[in-house]
Parts: C-alpha cells; sequence; structure tokens
C-alpha cells in the first residue's frame, strides 16, 4: 500500500513539473508589478546593504568578500542557481546561507551572522541577484542523492494535527484557494524574498518552518538537515525554472 501511495504522489509531482509556474503567476497585478520594477521591488534596499557589506571590511582579519572573490557581478553569477551544494568538509548539504557564514568563519575569522538577521539576508539577496534569470541548475552530484529522497519523502509526509503534507497543497490542489488565498506550486526560486504579509526579508526556511506552523506540525529548528533537505528536494523540483531572486510574494 505504501509503495502504491509513493508511486502515486510521483506522479502527481511529475505532472506538477510538466505545467510549472512560478508563484509570481498566482500573484495580482499590483505585486508582480512591484516585483518587475527594482525601483519599487522593497527587496532592493536588502540588495543594496547586501552589496555595501560585500566590501565591508571591518571585522575578523580584515578581509571582505570582495577580498577572495572581486566584484560579485561575475564571481557570484550562477552560484545561488546551484545550491544548497554539496560541503565536503561537513558530509553533508548547506545552503548559500549557510556557505556565507562557513566562508566567514573559515576565511574571515569573522562571526557567524544569526538565522534570518538583516545582516544575512542582504548578502544572501545581493548573491542571489546576480543568478537573476539564470536556470536553477542543482548540481548532478551523487552525494547529494540519499539527501534528495529524504527531502522528498519529507515533501509528500503527512504531517501536524491537520494531517496534510507539501505534496498535498502545492502538486494536487495548486492554483485552488485556502481560505483568501490562491495555493501555488511553491517552487523555491525566488529566495531570499520580501513577502508583504512579513513587511520583511525572509528565507526559504523561515517559508517552510511557516508552512510546518500552518499544519500545526512542530517545526525544524532553523539551520536543520531536515530543512535543507526539503531545499534540496525543491531545488530539483525546480531544477530549469528562471532564478527570480529577491522575489516578492503575497
Amino acid at each position: 500500500m505504501r509503495i502504491v501511495l509513493f508511486m502515486l504522489c510521483a506522479v502527481l509531482s511529475l505532472t506538477a513539473a510538466a505545467q510549472r509556474k512560478s508563484g509570481m503567476a498566482f500573484m495580482g497585478p499590483s505585486t508582480q508589478a512591484m516585483q518587475r520594477d527594482d525601483s519599487q521591488n522593497p527587496a532592493m534596499l536588502w540588495v543594496k546593504e547586501g552589496e555595501i557589506a560585500w566590501r565591508r571590511s571591518d571585522e575578523g582579519n580584515g578581509k571582505s568578500c570582495a577580498s577572495c572573490h572581486g566584484d560579485a557581478e561575475g564571481a557570484m553569477r550562477g552560484v545561488a542557481a546551484r545550491y544548497p551544494a554539496f560541503d565536503a568538509q561537513a558530509g553533508r548539504p548547506i545552503n548559500l546561507a549557510q556557505r556565507i557564514n562557513r566562508c566567514r568563519v573559515r576565511h574571515q575569522s569573522a562571526s557567524v551572522l544569526p538565522a534570518e538577521s538583516e545582516a544575512l539576508l542582504s548578502l544572501e539577496s545581493y548573491i542571489a541577484l546576480q543568478s537573476r534569470g539564470m536556470a536553477a541548475s542543482l548540481p548532478d552530484d551523487a552525494r547529494l542523492q540519499p539527501f534528495v529522497e529524504r527531502g522528498q519523502a519529507r515533501w509528500q509526509q503527512r504531517m501536524g494535527q491537520l494531517n496534510l503534507s507539501c505534496a498535498q497543497c502545492h502538486d494536487q490542489h495548486w492554483g485552488q484557494r485556502l481560505g483568501s488565498s490562491i495555493i501555488p506550486q511553491a517552487h523555491a526560486t525566488g529566495y531570499p524574498i520580501y513577502r508583504l504579509e512579513w513587511q520583511a526579508m525572509g528565507s526559504l526556511q523561515r517559508r517552510l518552518r511557516n508552512c510546518l506552523n500552518g499544519v500545526r506540525a512542530a517545526p525544524y529548528p532553523a539551520g536543520s538537515l531536515e530543512l535543507v533537505e526539503l531545499e534540496l528536494y525543491l531545488a530539483q523540483r525546480a531544477r530549469g525554472m528562471e532564478m527570480e531572486a529577491p522575489a516578492v510574494r503575497p
């Protein structure tokens, strides 16, 4: 029975993949216009702060990101499209925010930036902007496969007091309404995002934790392997789609 259910979920996932749509397609015209126009997109305020932080060298050993990488416009082109990625030293996949912090500690002797902090989201947004318009391209790395599979299983697992899975909403019922909101397909091509509900920037992990709260499940801790595995599966699911970070969402 479990095998049949797993195969059914896989078929539904493939059906969704054949007609993939960005979350932008489910937004109203005014919100779409906000994302399209950088002068209106509030996320660009974080991008500007990230650009300043990229060149800042007033912490740790005095090195900035630019000291090693040079101009982000060239060096970071396509980087966000390839994350999460496997980190050999950690022996596990890490997301882009975790890579930023590892670089800070290893190469700048600087402190770790807290999850969801303005400083971390700003740097991540600036780096993610360099991949805008490129195709999401999770590496074909065999070391990632078991983590992707666990992320897929978690995506299809019913959770919480509402006994719902991510797949039930975003693969099987996308385009329908949940209360006053249209259910998107949940392709993670725009993160970090500025969400109007938050009136602030947020990471994909923040959104995943919100969804877990929504089904009344205990959310995984920020930075946990469980959340990175979900991010990995979503990156595979969105492979080939256009990167649009930093995006705006309702």
